[in-house]
């Protein structure tokens, strides 16, 4: 049997950690040790927490070089010293040995640049605004006590040198070495993070308990809002509702014209129209490339709506069967989950989701196991993030206002009804029009495709987002026009904000140096990314979470102040964001330490001005 490599750093020792994809060393400290993927866990000074390999950790005193000998010592001891690259040996007596010994000093000098005497500094003196050396040398004897001198460790062709978080690195090589230099490093990286399991103890949604009460949780709460916006009296006074024969709740029709639909989506996806562009670089270092034609699929959606509604399809369907409907998209959801945990199992370690490898069945189902689960070129989670059920909302949508006019025996739509439906397609819209964006969300770059996404992208969003138009059809509300462009103003205000964030974000993300962002304020990170902090991200520190909130209230007015329940969304809209933002918080302190720390600072409000 193959031992395990012993551990050779206890937890809670200071050693020398080597900052991932570059040749710097920091003072960190050791947390935890995972045994399986043989990594250390550490903690840097600013908070930072990162896992390391062992050959990317070093003891504090492996930067110091070793007792330098008096120039009393025997010949013996002179010979055989090792040189410092800051000053050269002369022997008093020349021999063979000694003449070979100095070329190759001389040689080895040749290749190095001479480093200036500097007084040692310790640690415990560094402040962040400095760059800072760390010079341990042993003293020499008396008359060499005024003596200090840096030494460079060099492993092969790279020098590994120690600097404080925030400062730049002496430069040792010339430039014509840097790029190459950058490339072996990036090399390295991607190297080092294939090897290595991305399993992480980290566990959110209250762990595999929470994960395992939300599985059940969403699709109840989801029937009970169907059933008791069906109802005359909505309020949650009558709650629960009553509940219909289990009989009644399903409809093999239903789950047909879901399946359908869903084969419909997926062949308009594999068109080949629209440009292929790449995403983000993702931490084994692999780039996938993604086709952008979610708009065009949608211009043939509702060519095919047109032709159906020419034809007399009578789209009440929806309306009468919706219960039916999303149950159907339940069981397509769980089913669609349990094969993607079961696929999740053949990939490499490298292509699991940094939180969905916890070990935990429950968890790392609800979660997801795999990032980017494809089938050749066909991906399954961008797939689902925008097509589906973002394009099945506008259709149930449409559904629900043919239904109220037919419930209601109105010739057209009433007012509220038109509101809500033409707020809702524009949101659409602006998600299709703009379907680039999402390759930077936390959904595409970090989040695992499991039953979380799944239930969310083809159940949650078509049938819980439809709630207003769905409580509109049996609980009209007549709106005048002054309190309707009121309302339409609020939508616009939300709107301005949740799109003018995101494209700022998205026209810094692509090029940091375009010039129409020069009048933006920046903070340099480690990383070598910089934060947003003027524009709309120094007014709070989500814009484009409160643009959606403020839209979200604006779709709900409509339906006036009668019942709670059509206001449900932005209740719910609200918690989903605040928890998001939490996580965003904890990701961003860990990627960006001190520098997070101080756009904090800066902009103190994380989504609403004053308030939160």
């Amino acid at each position: 049997m193959k031992r395990m490599p012993a551990k050779n750093f206890s937890d809670g020792e200071m050693v020398m950690g080597r900052w991932p994809g570059s040749h710097l060393y920091y003072e960190v400290q050791v947390t935890g040790y995972n045994k399986s993927t043989q990594l250390y866990a550490v903690k840097y000074k600013d908070g930072t927490e990162l896992n390391l390999k062992e050959s990317d950790v070093k003891p504090l005193n492996y930067f110091r070089t070793k007792k330098t000998p008096s120039r009393s010592s025997s010949r013996q001891r002179s010979r055989s010293r090792s040189h410092s690259p800051a000053r050269t040996q002369t022997p008093k007596r020349s021999t063979s040995r000694g003449r070979e010994t100095k070329k190759r000093v001389q040689k080895e000098e040749v290749q190095k640049e001479e480093l200036p005497a500097v007084k040692p500094v310790h640690w415990e003196n560094i402040t962040n605004s400095k760059t800072t050396y760390v010079s341990d040398n042993k003293e020499e004897k008396e008359e060499n006590n005024t003596k200090n001198i840096y030494r460079v460790v060099e492993h092969k062709t790279r020098r590994e040198i120690v600097t404080d978080q925030l400062g730049l690195p002496y430069n040792l090589r010339a430039r014509k070495e840097e790029g190459k230099h950058i490339e072996l490093e990036r090399k390295d990286a991607c190297l080092r993070v294939k090897k290595q399991s991305l399993q992480t103890p980290e566990r959110e949604f209250g762990g595999r308990v929470g994960a395992f009460f939300m599985i059940f949780l969403l699709p109840v709460t989801l029937i009970l809002l169907l059933l008791m916006c069906a109802e005359d009296n909505a309020s949650i006074l009558s709650f629960p509702p009553p509940i219909p024969a289990l009989q009644t709740l399903w409809s093999s029709t239903a789950l047909g014209i879901f399946v359908l639909w869903f084969l419909f989506q997926a062949l308009l996806y594999l068109l080949p129209i629209g440009k292929v562009v790449e995403g983000v670089p993702l931490a084994n270092g692999k780039t996938l490339k993604y086709r952008i034609n979610a708009f065009y699929a949608f211009l043939l959606c509702a060519a095919a709506l047109g032709a159906a509604l020419y034809n007399e399809v009578n789209l009440s369907y929806i309306y009468d069967n919706l219960l039916q409907l999303a149950i159907a998209a339940m069981v397509f959801s769980l089913l669609l989950s349990i094969y993607l945990y079961v696929r999740s199992w053949r990939v490499p370690a490298d292509e699991l989701a940094p939180g969905g490898n916890s070990g935990s069945f429950v968890y790392d189902f609800f979660i997801g196991r795999e990032l980017n689960p494809r089938i050749k070129n066909f991906d399954l989670k961008y797939f689902c993030e925008l097509r589906p059920g973002l394009m099945g909302w506008v259709v149930i949508n449409l559904g629900l206002l043919f239904a109220e006019m037919s419930v209601q025996g109105r010739d057209i739509p009433s007012l509220a009804m038109i509101l809500v439906n033409s707020f809702q397609l524009l949101y659409v819209l602006d998600a299709l029009w703009n379907e680039a964006a999402i390759l930077t969300t936390m959904d595409i770059v970090h989040d695992g495709f499991g039953y979380m996404l799944t239930f969310g992208d083809l159940v949650w969003v078509p049938f819980a987002y439809s709630l207003q138009a769905f409580y509109l059809v049996n609980h009209p509300n007549e709106l005048s026009w002054p309190v309707a462009l009121a309302i339409i103003a609020l939508n616009t205000v939300g709107y301005i904000v949740f799109r003018g964030a995101n494209s700022q974000k998205n026209a810094f993300r692509r090029n940091p140096h375009d010039p129409k962002l020069a009048h933006l304020k920046t903070i340099p990170t480690a990383t070598g990314k910089s934060l947003l902090v003027s524009g709309w991200w120094g007014f709070v520190r989500h814009p484009n979470y409160l643009g959606d909130l403020i839209m979200a209230l604006a779709w709900s007015l409509p339906c006036g102040f009668t019942h709670i329940l059509p206001y449900f969304y932005v209740i719910y809209f609200t918690c989903l964001l605040i928890h998001r933002e939490a996580r965003d918080e904890h990701q961003c302190r860990k990627k960006y330490g001190v520098a997070w720390n101080q756009y904090c600072q800066q902009v103190r409000y994380r989504i609403f001005p004053y308030i939160y």
